[in-house]
């Protein structure tokens, strides 16, 4: 189990942080009372959220931004921790699910913020460990923001293979990444996909065009609201680092441009991943050398493509 560290009091270190930061938020306390981003990546609350004894990755926030889902790897089993915010304080961390072997990770409101979405490689019938990841979700019960026992996701979406990272078109359109089905793809090739949401139900999964997936990894996806844009981890040649993340573009026909590097911009020779882009559209977060970042989404401007004549 992760430890606090000696001296370590969430609560404290809030308070303290909560005059010196100067955030248009500091009356609310929301994005935990932290100065906004510019178009320079900063590493997001600092000893609060991003720590120096754990690795975090894989964060939503609720629309308000009054609750906030991230992972975190302890020794390996991936867990989903929590917090909420009340009249101005934060929650001390928990653990949304309690296991010393099964892994929860990547968590994703779903558009209504009725349900919440996930990943894990829990058995279907018991507490165990399955051999494949799946997509699950838990259903919110009350207002206080109680959720069910987790729900697999079933076919049409989950299959035999590994699936990760849901993420919704304000319409309901799941985007998810599966592993690899083509015959020469490589072990670690994983492709993204789209199902739409009709009458309850999501649909046949359809894998994206070849602007998007190449023989390669691609995974951890995030779809805007208005589906206009996606931003996902991929690991190419001639990349950065481990894994970086890349943008791609609705055009003017509805189809989607050529994914681009976000180059050292975002990306580092470490690991970049798990994008999420806040309700609201202001503020990019991801995962970069074991900690969450964050930065203004005016940064992406940098990589629309530009128009004829422009």
């Amino acid at each position: 189990m992760f430890k606090n560290g000696i001296g370590y009091d969430p609560e404290k270190l809030i308070r303290s942080l909560r005059g010196n930061v100067g955030s248009v938020n500091d009356d609310l306390m929301t994005y935990f009372g932290q100065k906004e981003p510019t178009e320079t990546p900063e590493l997001f609350a600092p000893e609060l959220v991003s720590r120096s004894d754990r690795h975090e990755f894989g964060c939503t926030f609720s629309k308000d931004a009054d609750a906030f889902y991230f992972g975190v790897d302890n020794n390996g089993i991936m867990e989903i921790h929590y917090s909420k915010l009340a009249k101005g304080v934060w929650s001390p961390q928990k653990k949304l699910f309690e296991s010393d072997s099964v892994s929860y990770n990547d968590p994703m409101f779903s558009p209504d913020e009725k349900r919440l979405y996930f990943i894990s490689d829990r058995a279907l019938n018991k507490e165990a460990v399955k051999d494949d990841i799946d997509i699950w979700y838990v259903e919110r019960k009350n207002k206080e923001s109680a959720w069910s026992a987790p729900i697999n996701l079933g076919a049409p979406v989950n299959s035999e293979r590994n699936e990760y990272y849901a993420s919704f078109t304000s319409e309901g359109t799941l985007y998810f990444a599966s592993k690899s089905n083509s015959e020469n793809a490589p072990r670690y090739a994983f492709d993204i996909y789209s199902a739409a949401y009709k009458n309850g139900r999501f649909l046949n999964p359809t894998m994206l065009p070849e602007t998007i997936n190449m023989n390669r990894y691609e995974a951890d996806v995030f779809i805007a609201p208005d589906d206009s844009y996606m931003i996902f981890c991929s690991i190419r040649k001639n990349g950065l680092g481990q894994g970086d993340l890349y943008i791609s573009f609705k055009d003017g026909k509805g189809q989607w441009t050529a994914a681009v590097n976000m180059g050292s911009d975002i990306n580092t020779e470490k690991h970049e991943l798990c994008p999420f882009v806040s309700t609201d559209g202001k503020y990019l977060f991801y995962t970069s050398n074991q900690d969450i970042y964050w930065v203004s989404t005016n940064i992406l401007e940098r990589y629309r493509p530009k128009k004829e004549g422009q």
